[in-house]
């Protein structure tokens, strides 16, 4: 698409910038509906005019890192990029959940079929302190079925709901840095966590109710740091989706990444730019 269909000045600006910004992510849509979204804000203040709406957000190169649950809300990073590679963060995420003790789910939230209840009026805030304490450091995590995760280059999730069956993927190395209780009122209870990649929170709080010999899904999961942006710092909520606003927001964002740190804090690697995968 050429620079003149797009709309002048503001359609130039918003083509030139580059670089990483975080947004806030409500619960309910997708990661990628949320990211589809923020397109569809930005390029209409451009003033970009195409009957494909599907090209036109593809017209904008942004991508973002560390998909949260639907279900989930909190920092989305994301990266503006100019050509047609992108950088990933793979610095640790910070999570604050709210488990229920006694009932299972398929998906392991709020949001699925109740699988199994079981009585919980045994465990006390002693228990689950200690029981913490198996989760943190180097683990071994076996992904929900209900996740990203691809087989046959399928989500997991895609597949459950139209009922095909499928089989949970090995249990994989994850790290957490740090894991404590902030709140104990049965069935509730409230952690904090900070773990790296590929890590699942929800299949955290289902196996510690497994250790406590019940059972527990997650109720609510906020992100509240992705890599070095915080929820209260840098996330844009929806009312700033603008062009000057994400202008501001790369310039602040891009000064926690000065010269030889950013390399070692992102990789470089190539990006299918599809709808679907964003």
């Amino acid at each position: 698409m050429a620079t003149g269909e797009l709309g002048g000045r503001s359609a130039e600006k918003l083509f030139s910038l580059s670089g990483l910004f975080a947004v806030y992510k409500p619960k309910g849509p997708t990661s990628a509906a949320v990211l589809n979204l923020l397109k569809e804000r930005l390029l209409a203040e451009a003033g970009v005019q195409t009957k494909d709406n599907k090209r036109k957000r593809q017209a904008l190169k942004i991508g973002h890192g560390g998909t949260l649950d639907s279900a989930a809300t909190g920092v989305l990073g994301n990266e503006k990029y100019k050509y047609s590679h992108r950088t990933s963060m793979e610095d640790a995420s910070k999570y604050t959940a709210i488990g229920l003790l006694g009932r299972a789910t398929d998906t392991l939230d709020a949001t699925g079929k109740v699988t199994e209840e079981k009585p919980y009026d045994q465990v006390t805030k002693k228990d689950l302190e200690n029981v913490l304490q198996k989760f943190t450091g180097d683990i071994m995590q076996v992904p929900p079925l209900y996740s990203a995760l691809k087989k046959d280059g399928e989500r997991l999730s895609t597949l459950m709901k139209r009922g095909e069956a499928v089989e949970a993927k090995p249990a994989r190395p994850v790290r957490v840095y740090s894991l404590s209780l902030q709140q104990f009122q049965p069935p509730l209870f409230t952690l904090d966590v900070e773990c790296g990649g590929g890590f699942y929170v929800r299949s955290l709080v289902s196996d510690i109710g497994k250790e406590l010999s019940t059972c527990a899904s997650i109720q609510e999961l906020t992100r509240t740091k992705h890599g070095p942006f915080t929820l209260e710092e840098h996330a844009l909520h929806e009312d700033r989706w603008t062009i000057d606003e994400i202008a501001r927001s790369l310039e602040h964002c891009m000064s926690l990444f000065p010269g030889e740190q950013s390399h070692k804090k992102f990789k470089t690697e190539p990006v299918i730019l599809r709808d679907s995968i964003l």
